[in-house]
């Protein structure tokens, strides 16, 4: 490995966030670098737990995320945020409209916001993903959210990823329930019905309530009721995962950490 390349690691495990992001670049350029990089901090994983938010578009998971985000910073941890973002048809790079949406974070050093592109992968994350994830778990992140572009049968790659994920659904889901009803709601560790004020959220809570009770998984997923935009519901989502992330971190289960690639 080049010189340079390690000293950006020590940096970044030291804790310098320029450092993190040159990292972070050369493993989504697919740099040749890369596979080094993720053996040098391979000795440094496994200590954050990683969320996965998904859901269709416009169902507000950026709000929920940045909601939660508060939250999980008033508790003193540190967070890590990765938004898939479609890429650009002009630069292949990521859109960004996630970080508009998260600006309040931007002066906190204890959150680190990367917006990465798809680039065309199937299952709606891209193969630097996994890696990125690695990185901000071996430079100290607590928390790592993941936020995927949208939803579909192609999506469940987040369970690779991440160790408790969140569907994020509205009202306005519609006909895309049932698309998604042999696929993410079997991956899905908690389910959130987001804009919870808006007419048919009880029956999505009914529909989703009855295809769980047909579902042949031992422990079927919570259902929440929130409208992120005005903070409700985002404290139970919160007590939620943090039940879920002592139960998975206990050493009576075996469902350790999904995410080490």
């Amino acid at each position: 490995m080049r010189q340079d390349i390690a000293e950006l690691v020590t940096s970044a495990l030291s804790g310098a966030r320029s450092s993190l992001a040159n990292l972070i670049s050369l493993v989504e350029e697919e740099n040749l670098d890369a596979s080094e990089i993720m053996q040098m901090i391979s000795p440094y994983l496994g200590k954050a737990y990683r969320i996965g938010i998904t859901g269709p578009p416009g169902s507000g998971k950026s709000t929920l995320i940045d909601k939660l985000t508060a939250i999980i910073r008033s508790k003193g941890l540190s967070v890590g945020i990765i938004a898939v973002d479609p890429s650009s048809f002009i630069t292949g790079g990521a859109i960004l409209g996630d970080r508009i949406r998260m600006q309040q974070h931007y002066l906190d050093n204890g959150v680190f916001i990367r917006s990465m592109a798809t680039r065309g992968s199937y299952g709606g994350l891209s193969k630097a993903v996994g890696a990125t994830v690695n990185l901000l778990d071996a430079c100290g992140k607590d928390i790592i959210i993941i936020e995927t572009i949208g939803v579909g049968q192609a999506e469940v790659s987040i369970a690779e990823i991440a160790d408790t994920v969140v569907l994020v659904l509205v009202p306005e889901s519609g006909d895309e329930i049932q698309a998604m009803k042999a696929g993410l709601t079997e991956i899905a560790d908690i389910i959130v019905v987001n804009k919870a004020d808006r007419d048919g959220a009880e029956r999505l809570s009914s529909e989703l309530s009855n295809a769980l009770a047909l579902s042949p998984r031992k422990h079927n997923p919570p259902i929440i009721t929130a409208q992120a935009v005005n903070d409700v519901g985002i404290d139970k989502l919160y007590g939620e995962l943090e039940k879920q992330r002592l139960l998975k971190s206990s050493p009576a289960t075996d469902q350790g950490s999904k995410g080490v690639i």
